[in-house]
């Protein structure tokens, strides 16, 4: 599994790196400009991430408009819904309204941090990347 870990705090990037080591590779990008970018770039060379984790408060662009935007850059490529990236929103926040907002911007899983081993293999084998 490829993944692709969009967090800006070092320690968790650390424990979601250590946790999601044992099914692949992952990739690291600090910031929502970041995850875009490197999205963009893994969908033109065809190389597809097959999980995104991507927190929701991040420094200049948060995690609901870089998930907006990959699903935009996703629809533009034509990559067929079954072949898009999972992506997890990764965050302190457990608001409805902010979980009902990610959603609404088609994400296809939530996690409220901190995050442990358990809630996160559940949510992998939801997701049927595990």
């Amino acid at each position: 599994m490829k993944t692709l870990i969009v967090e800006d705090d070092f320690t968790s990037r650390l424990l979601l790196q250590e946790l999601l080591k044992k099914y692949g590779q992952s990739h690291i990008a600090v910031n929502g400009v970041e995850a875009v970018k490197v999205c963009s770039e893994s969908i033109q060379k065809g190389e597809l991430y097959d999980l995104i984790c991507l927190d929701i408060m991040m420094p200049e662009m948060d995690g609901q408009e870089a998930l907006k935007r990959i699903r935009d850059i996703e629809d533009k490529a034509g990559i067929p819904y079954k072949k898009r990236a999972k992506i997890m929103m990764t965050t302190a926040l457990g608001d409805v309204k902010t979980v009902m907002g990610a959603f609404y911007e088609l994400c296809d899983g939530y996690l409220v941090k901190p995050i442990m081993y358990e809630q996160l293999d559940t949510e992998l084998k939801r997701l049927k990347l595990i």
